[in-house]
């Protein structure tokens, strides 16, 4: 039961007889008349038990899109509702209006339509609903919530695909009309062509040379079929927000940008979600699958406030291939402390693998050295400064154990693994 302002306006209306007669009589029967009125007014509104629902939300859509949840409710009594309805959305779904005026005819439906903006990935749920039914009189409601349960998933944005065209255009250019003429560690002989000053000697064709009567140098391309695997640290660290963006989540976004590079390369893309256990895998697929399986692995996975386990990373790598890969690791590289377990399990990676670190840098930290106008200002510059330097530390000591360092601000850092993926095509390495 629910009281209207239409009963709590009657009720003070009672106060006008009291003022002209000075009875307080007259209030007390004032009062039951509104009650009884009231009790009158809620017997002949529709009871909420007798309505039927019926709920269509979205499958799944992406996070930052916008899209609309029905909600049928059928009214199966001869009086007409006359309702306040609640859909019960969580917070996170974004819901743009959660209280809505409706009126239904007896024996009708209406459709209550809820505009969606998800504000964060995962499964978004409506578990009830919840109905302030009213008399004609609006003055007393019957009010009931009734399990309605919906639900609907949100993936990552993938924001960073707008740059995929123009680093696949480089990777073309690489295996194709401007090929790499380089003998490094894993290149494929591509074609052979005339000697230009400037080429490396090394790359002569002898033979050819010989045949032709004229230096002959081979050119090499990117080798195909190369294997990435992709660890996406999910322990504490990265439930950090930075720019109002969760590091798991920038995380996500690189590795999705270098998958469907690698994957148009040619390269078999192997990804993993860890932090004490596997939170998510994919493996052996390829093209628009591999994608596909991605941002389903990724939708529900939340970091846990507990510390990524490095020492198994080593095993999950063998697990995945055993060939020569690169090794992504997404995870904070900012403070020794925190990088211990890192940096231990490095060597056992460097030794057959290509590995690079990508981590999230604070652009604030960065904003933060500069400000030097007021006391607290000073302190904070102070620390910001340390923080830079811990970052530092640990950047050099990856870079001593065989392994690159790639860190960035969010909306750069999937750009700037994307190309130190083409860098290290364009060099041989890969």
């Amino acid at each position: 039961m629910a009281l209207s302002g239409w009963f709590v306006a009657l009720v003070a209306l009672g106060i006008v007889p009291i003022v002209i007669t000075g009875e307080p009589i007259v209030l007390l029967l004032w009062l039951i008349f509104v009650i009884a009125l009231g009790l009158i007014d809620m017997a002949f509104a529709v009871s909420v038990r007798r309505l039927r629902f019926e709920r269509n939300s979205p499958d799944r859509l992406r996070l930052g899109e916008t899209t609309s949840a029905q909600l049928l409710i059928t009214n199966p009594s001869r009086r007409r509702l006359r309702a306040i309805v609640r859909d019960g959305w969580q917070p996170s779904a974004g819901a743009h209006t959660n209280r809505v005026r409706l009126s239904v005819p007896a024996h009708e439906r209406r459709e209550l339509v809820t505009v969606l903006t998800p504000l964060r990935r995962g499964t978004r749920e409506a578990a009830h609903v919840t109905v302030r039914s009213y008399g004609p009189l609006r003055l007393i409601a019957r009010q009931t919530t009734v399990a309605v349960s919906g639900s609907f998933t949100v993936l990552p944005p993938f924001n960073s695909r707008k740059h995929l065209p123009s680093r696949l255009a480089r990777l073309r250019e690489l295996d194709g009309a401007t090929s790499v003429m380089i003998r490094g560690q894993g290149t494929e002989f591509d074609s052979l062509r005339d000697y230009v000053r400037g080429d490396d000697v090394r790359s002569i064709d002898w033979r050819a040379t010989a045949r032709r009567s004229e230096l002959v140098v081979r050119t090499w391309r990117p080798e195909r079929d190369r294997r990435v695997v992709i660890v996406v640290d999910s322990g504490r660290t990265s439930a950090a927000r930075i720019e109002d963006e969760p590091r798991i989540d920038t995380a996500f976004e690189a590795a999705l940008l270098l998958a469907a590079l690698a994957s148009s390369a040619g390269d078999h893309v192997d990804f993993i979600i860890y932090d004490r256990r596997v939170r998510a895998r994919v493996q052996g697929a390829r093209g628009p699958d591999l994608l596909s399986k991605m941002v389903n692995g990724m939708a529900p996975v939340q970091p846990e406030l507990i510390e990524m386990d490095w020492s198994a990373v080593p095993s999950l790598v063998r697990q995945a291939t055993s060939q020569r890969a690169l090794v992504v690791l997404a995870t904070s590289a900012e403070s020794p402390g925190a990088s211990h377990g890192l940096l231990a399990v490095l060597p056992q990676l460097t030794t057959k693998h290509t590995v690079v670190v990508a981590s999230v840098t604070d652009p604030s930290i960065l904003d933060a050295t500069r400000d030097r106008s007021t006391r607290d200002a000073v302190y904070q510059a102070g620390a910001a400064e340390r923080a830079l330097l811990d970052q530092s530390r640990v950047a050099t000591a990856i870079n001593q154990l065989g392994a690159s360092v790639v860190s960035q601000r969010p909306s750069e850092l999937p750009l700037a693994l994307a190309d130190h993926y083409i860098a290290l095509k364009a060099a041989g390495k890969l």
